[in-house]
């Protein structure tokens, strides 16, 4: 799956380097397979005849006249697939927003693949969106509506509620992303700008029965926050998205029918999206089956397969990427002088989804910031490896999907006239991994469950 896998390796100045580089590549190998959506799909649902079992809920598909399939997000192509391998004979119908440019790679018969842009919402996404709320609310109380939810959903399942058009939906969305904004703030704008987030869609397909079963790319697996939570209560208020807004210094900025809904909502003259105790979420079960501790253990278990001292740090990460970077390096720094918090041999895992506030225009994402930011901490230190990736294969605005540093990636930078520290002001964080061949390739991955960073120390 990385596909300059030997590259990256070969990179490494001493054998130890190699070797470490190599303990960590394999390490997000195995997250990377432990989270693949078709293999978690097929391990999280058993058929017995006309009855699924998913975790401790048990289905009969003899009580449904009619089954649907909806849903949207980096994962949900390869769900689909796998949802129509389990229970193809009894799909009615169905559609899945996908990444454009993936859908031709999906292969189902009875569910519709339909390509959407990310992370900036498109005209495509609208259309299929709309079709997913034409069928929830055409289904009744002897339907079964399978809903798909992976990280990405948001941007790739938008159905703007009038009078906020999609333009306004892309200059939201273009603004928050570039502010600095954690997918939970994005998150609590987003849902009061649509027909379709923050409970919405569970209320268009209210009295029928709902299995939405959801990967998670966020911090925690809130279900309210994962795309969104078309089909979860939604805990935030318009309040929330104003205080989002004001926070960032952006809410001046909004376009004007944006600034008109929230400041309606403030009010009272528009309606909340729906809460717990609603009725409408009845037979609604959210069933979360992968997350990012889903990819954090895999890569533990990997390097205890290596016979390393592992360690899985958090699944919390957040913070600005560059200062993460800086705090990991230095306690890869602790390890590697006094053999602590654990013992080398080791490897430290850890997840969650940090931050970029861009003040540069260079190209990166904030993983390959990350991995610049702890570069100056671990430098010269022999056989120690960190690398950070966007489990989805597309870090940012780049095509990589993360980086790789070690001891001596500073002194290849020197040598390459490469200034680490003028690249990391700029944001240019792609340009100085591409140029030292230390940049992760792996194409999109299929999945999404927020970002990875290994640490090896020899």
């Amino acid at each position: 799956m990385i596909k300059n896998y030997e590259k990256l390796i070969d990179n490494g100045l001493t054998q130890k380097d190699k070797e470490a580089r190599r303990i960590t590549l394999n390490c997000i190998l195995s997250a990377l397979n432990a989270v693949n959506p078709k293999k978690v799909i097929l391990n999280s649902i058993k058929r017995e005849g006309n009855t699924i079992i998913i975790k401790h809920y048990k289905f009969n598909l003899e009580k449904y006249r009619n089954i649907y399939v909806l849903g949207g997000g980096k994962a949900s192509g390869l769900m689909a697939e796998a949802i129509e391998k389990t229970l193809g004979d009894k799909i009615t119908d169905g559609i899945i927003n996908v990444v454009k440019g993936t859908e031709k790679s999906i292969k189902t018969e009875k569910i519709r693949i339909n390509g959407a842009t990310h992370p900036i919402p498109g005209e495509e996404g609208v259309k299929g969106t709309k079709e997913m709320l034409q069928i929830a609310q055409k289904a009744n109380q002897d339907d079964l509506i399978i809903v798909l939810i992976s990280g990405g959903g948001s941007a790739l399942m938008p159905c703007p509620v009038e009078p906020v058009t999609l333009e306004d939906k892309k200059t939201v969305t273009s603004l928050l992303l570039k502010c600095g904004a954690t997918i939970d703030e994005i998150n609590s704008v987003r849902k009061h700008l649509s027909s379709f987030k923050g409970g919405q869609l569970a209320k268009a397909a209210y009295p029928a029965t709902v299995i939405s079963l959801i990967i998670s790319d966020v911090v925690g697996d809130p279900l309210d926050i994962i795309a969104s939570g078309p089909t979860v209560p939604d805990n935030s208020k318009f309040q929330d998205a104003y205080n989002v807004l004001k926070k960032y210094n952006i809410f001046d900025k909004m376009p004007e029918n944006v600034k008109k809904r929230i400041q309606q909502g403030l009010l009272g003259k528009i309606e909340e999206t729906p809460k717990t105790g609603d009725k409408i979420f009845r037979n609604v079960h959210n069933i979360l089956i992968a997350s990012n501790r889903t990819a954090c253990m895999a890569a533990v278990k990997k390097a205890n397969d290596f016979g390393m001292n592992s360690i899985l740090l958090s699944t919390y990460i957040e913070g600005e990427a560059r200062h993460v970077g800086t705090v990991l390096a230095g306690l890869a720094k602790e390890i590697y002088n006094y053999d602590d918090p654990v013992k080398k041999p080791a490897v430290v895992v850890c997840g969650g989804e940090t931050t970029v506030t861009v003040t540069g225009n260079g190209k990166g994402g904030r993983n390959q910031e990350l991995v610049l930011g702890s570069a100056f901490k671990i430098s010269e230190l022999e056989g120690v490896a960190i690398a950070s990736i966007d489990t989805d294969g597309i870090d940012g605005a780049s095509d990589a999907a993360g980086a790789i540093a070690d001891g001596q990636t500073l002194k290849r930078a020197q040598e390459l006239s490469l200034n680490a520290i003028e690249y990391l002001i700029n944001n240019n964080s792609y340009e100085f991994f591409k140029k030292l061949g230390d940049a992760i390739f792996t194409g999109p991955t299929g999945t999404n469950v927020n970002d990875l960073t290994v640490i090896t120390i020899l």
